[in-house]
């Protein structure tokens, strides 16, 4: 009986330790504050929004769990301190928090992506949370979870709006301004839908706007092509 409970105990702690991974890989960060940095990516599988612009579908449904153990060794071997979870919606993993908890543990500056959708309250607080608001052409704004907003820290987290068209821009500037973003220290950071809006023309909304956005584009894109997978 003892043995039949241990085994069982030891079961349930590999399943709590496991997350569904779509792909794990070493690039340039691509976007926010820190891109250009070397930075390690955790892509985890599955994702509940459908945005018009999703640019890894594939997340969707492809990938396999692994333990925690089998991704710290991947992470170790690439010799870089920064890791960003990503998806995919990492969130709606629940164990993607004791796994961002081990990972700071282990002394890696930790960022996340997430959509906003899912609460960030159980984050660690020294993880750099990166929150997507949906904008309309996104397809997904209903989905926003908007006690999100005031759980940002300040200096620390940052905002992302990706725009297909100058409604969306608006769309950026409304609720930026609602939530005091820019007051409050939060970056906000604002870029283009790839390929459906002009960096000239974002440029011009942003300056005119007279709002602290920081523009940004997908560096990566341009480095490695629209369609790679794993930069």
């Amino acid at each position: 009986m003892a043995d039949s409970t241990q085994s069982l105990e030891t079961s349930t702690k590999k399943r709590t330790r496991s997350l569904a991974i779509n792909e794990i890989f070493l690039s340039v960060q691509g976007e926010s504050t820190h891109a250009g940095r070397v930075c390690a990516f955790v892509r985890l599988m599955g994702c509940p929004l459908r945005c018009t612009y999703c640019d890894t579908e594939y997340a969707f449904y492809e990938g396999k769990q692994k333990s925690f153990d089998d991704i710290h060794a991947v992470l170790k071997g690439y010799g870089t301190q920064l890791v960003e979870v990503t998806g995919g919606e990492p969130l709606a993993q629940p164990n993607v928090n004791l796994f961002m908890r081990e990972l700071v543990t282990k002394g890696y500056e930790v960022l996340l992506e997430t959509s906003g959708a899912y609460p960030v309250f159980d984050v660690p607080p020294e993880v750099k949370i990166i929150l997507d608001v949906k904008t309309p052409g996104s397809g997904e704004s209903r989905r926003q979870f908007w006690d999100n907003m005031g759980a940002l820290k300040a200096g620390k987290d940052e905002v992302k709006f990706v725009v297909t068209d100058r409604a969306d821009f608006d769309y950026a500037v409304e609720i930026s301004d609602r939530y005091r973003l820019f007051d409050r220290g939060v970056t906000v950071l604002v870029s283009p839908a790839h390929g459906r809006v002009e960096l000239k023309d974002l440029a011009g909304w942003v300056i005119g706007s007279e709002r602290a956005f920081r523009m940004q584009t997908q560096l990566h894109k341009y480095i490695w092509g629209a369609e790679a997978r794993g930069v």
